[in-house]
């Protein structure tokens, strides 16, 4: 009985990685139809962590409490800034500048700066398969950035967008290596709702007022219903499904979820017209892909030990 609970919820975990990665990957053509008809890359960024701190506050009325003490409540500003403020305003306004399909593809680079950052940090060793993997994962990065440079087109890729998506990934990888064990002692509502009230605290006063403006105008109403689907599903409900699954899941498998993200992307933006795929961009997912694929497949330092067990 036991065991067939344990295959239920390996396959809600699965089931629940998977739909996050696919909300992801939707959220990058929906949301640049919506910046691209009436609501602003800077509007957008208020929209979702002050969407985001009502929705997980509210969401936290009905779960289990816990206490925070106030040193804690200071420790989570620190972690929005890393991972929210900086995460979501680079990606955002990058995608607002970009090609959904940049956007979607240079989120797939997170592992690897997490490596880089383990590396400096954590002081986990470094393999020449990892080597390798942060060379290739690099170089495709670097094969997007150029191409866009040379066209000049948000539909093919912009140099300023990709640079900013290529942040927001850096960004959330120092903040997993400097809050995650923090995190870890809290719920995922817990966690959220201070981190995301956090960021609307820090935001506001720079881009409310402007996000106030942009809205009192007036903006069509499928830009609102797309705003709606990054603020409810891409924020909120994607949160929850892959912190969910990262409970159940090992760290590896939850990396290779993220190849879905630029897959859905991709496909949604050719058939909506929003994005143009290239040979180059192409062969950047391959370099990208593949880098990754390495990084994970790596040994980390608990792997070392337990190996010499």
């Amino acid at each position: 009985m036991s065991q067939e609970r344990g295959k239920n919820r390996a396959l809600a975990a699965h089931l629940s990685m998977f739909a996050a990665c696919a909300i992801w990957g939707l959220m990058a053509p929906v949301g640049k139809d919506a910046m691209l008809h009436g609501i602003d890359g800077l509007t957008m960024v208020m929209l979702r962590v002050s969407g985001g701190a009502l929705l997980f506050w509210t969401a936290s009325l009905f779960a289990r409490r816990e206490h925070v003490p106030l040193r804690d409540v200071i420790t989570f500003a620190g972690a929005a800034v890393l991972g929210i403020v900086t995460n979501q305003c680079g990606y955002t306004l990058g995608l607002s500048l970009t090609s959904p399909i940049n956007a979607s593809i240079v989120t797939t680079s997170m592992p690897i700066f997490a490596m880089i950052l383990a590396a400096i940090i954590l002081k986990e060793p470094l393999t020449s398969k990892k080597v390798m993997g942060v060379f290739l994962g690099c170089s495709g990065a670097l094969m997007l950035i150029l191409t866009s440079a040379t066209h000049h087109d948000g539909k093919v890729g912009d140099i300023r967008g990709d640079l900013l998506c290529l942040m927001a990934q850096f960004s959330y990888a120092l903040y997993l290596s400097l809050f995650n064990r923090f995190v870890k002692r809290y719920s995922v509502f817990t966690v959220n709702k201070w981190m995301f009230l956090w960021a609307t605290i820090i935001l506001a006063p720079f881009i409310g007022p402007h996000a106030v403006d942009t809205l009192s105008q007036p903006i069509a109403t499928k830009s609102l219903i797309e705003t709606a689907y990054v603020v409810v599903f891409g924020t909120f409900i994607g949160y929850i499904l892959i912190i969910n699954a990262q409970q159940v899941l090992r760290p590896t498998v939850v990396s290779v979820y993220n190849y879905v993200q630029p897959i859905v992307a991709v496909t949604v933006s050719v058939a909506a017209g929003i994005g143009v795929l290239k040979w180059m961009h192409a062969l950047a997912v391959v370099l990208v892909f593949t880098g990754v694929g390495l990084v994970i497949k790596s040994r980390s330092r608990r792997d070392e030990i337990n190996a010499q067990k």
